[in-house]
């Protein structure tokens, strides 16, 4: 009986080591929806980047796919003081987990946005602040309605005009980082009379807000509200922001660390056979019935990009630390797994 004790204990993590090195090597290849684009990840408070997104932030920030990914942080989270330290925290993880520079993390320091969980966030104020970074002319009622086509421009041309471009407009904010978390107009969008906006993938929360967080659930709905005012009006386009959520799950698995993953990726499998199988109109589907490989896609954090998610919260979110934060970077699993899910928005 101690032999064969011994044995386990010996061979077991060897193979919880393998199954984790074979699930975060054999996902599908990223889909084109989200190559070569302007990605914006929307959170609540500094850390929610290396909490929960860690997984997709480092894969869509690998330099192979040719993104530009910036995060956008409704609060300086300043519940207990500490505003100021938690902005500067958040650019060091943001870095540590992939994005380019500093200038990339943008925090509003907004009253309309007060860190905390009895704080009520209007997801319409959401959605104002977002078209005012990028979608203008839907806040401008004097715009002209056929706008000029953009021209191509160079990647350093690109970095260059973000570099010069104007901060966020809110006569409600208080301040703000160092550069605008606006982006110029895609070459691709030539069709004046159409939806249109300055970015391609917004990342947020889903409706369940994962921990419950009421900033976090006003982010998905102040997204969403977004978007429908980009739609609105232009009924038979594709919107041309995609909205991908990260979906909420129960606390047996949100504490599962990297034993969630193979679950999540049978899951995924499954609803994708079946959904072509059957072809069902369920919210997700395309005009065909049947859903898109891009509806739903996984990341899971191999062993080296687990051990830098927690780089990002211990060395980088310092006055977070705080007890329970071990147990989550120890056991949570969206430190290991994210399984984004696209959202459809249609115009009203």
């Amino acid at each position: 009986m101690a032999f064969g004790t011994i044995v386990t204990l010996t061979v077991l993590p060897v193979l919880i080591f393998a199954l984790w090195h074979l699930t975060s090597t054999m996902l599908p290849p990223m889909p084109a929806l989200l190559r070569n684009k302007r990605i914006i990840l929307l959170i609540a408070h500094p850390d929610d980047e290396s909490m929960f997104f860690s997984p997709a932030l480092q894969a869509l920030t690998r330099p192979s796919l040719q993104n530009h990914l910036k995060i956008l942080c409704m609060s300086t989270g300043n519940s207990e003081g500490l505003g100021a330290t938690r902005k500067q925290e958040l650019e060091k993880a943001a870095m540590t987990l992939g994005l380019r520079r500093k200038e990339d993390v943008f925090v509003l320091d907004d009253e309309r946005f007060k860190d905390g969980m009895k704080e009520e966030w209007k997801p319409e104020e959401i959605a104002l602040v977002l078209a005012s970074a990028f979608a203008p002319h839907l806040n401008s009622p004097s715009a002209p309605a056929v706008p000029a086509t953009p021209t191509p421009e160079s990647d350093k041309e690109k970095d260059k005009d973000k570099r010069k471009s104007k901060s966020l407009p809110s006569k409600h904010t208080k301040s703000s980082s160092r550069t605008s978390i606006s982006t110029p107009p895609s070459p691709a969008q030539k069709e004046a009379d159409g939806p249109r906006a300055t970015i391609d993938v917004l990342i947020t929360f889903d409706k369940g807000g994962i921990s419950g967080h009421p900033n976090h659930v006003a982010l998905y709905h102040g997204a969403s509200s977004f978007l429908q005012k980009i739609m609105k009006g232009h009924s038979g386009y594709a919107c041309p922001v995609t909205l991908y959520t990260l979906p909420s799950i129960s606390i047996v698995r949100k504490y599962s660390f990297v034993f969630d993953a193979i679950p999540t990726l049978l899951m995924g499998i499954y609803e994708s056979i079946f959904g072509n199988l059957f072809g069902t109109t369920t919210k997700g589907k395309t005009a065909t019935g049947s859903k898109s490989a891009a509806d739903r896609v996984m990341f899971v954090n191999d062993i080296f990009r687990y051990w830098k998610a927690r780089e990002a919260m211990i060395r980088g979110h310092k006055s977070q630390m705080v007890w329970f934060r071990w147990g989550w970077i120890g056991l949570g699993r969206y430190m290991v797994v994210n399984d984004l899910r696209r959202e459809r928005i249609v115009a009203n």
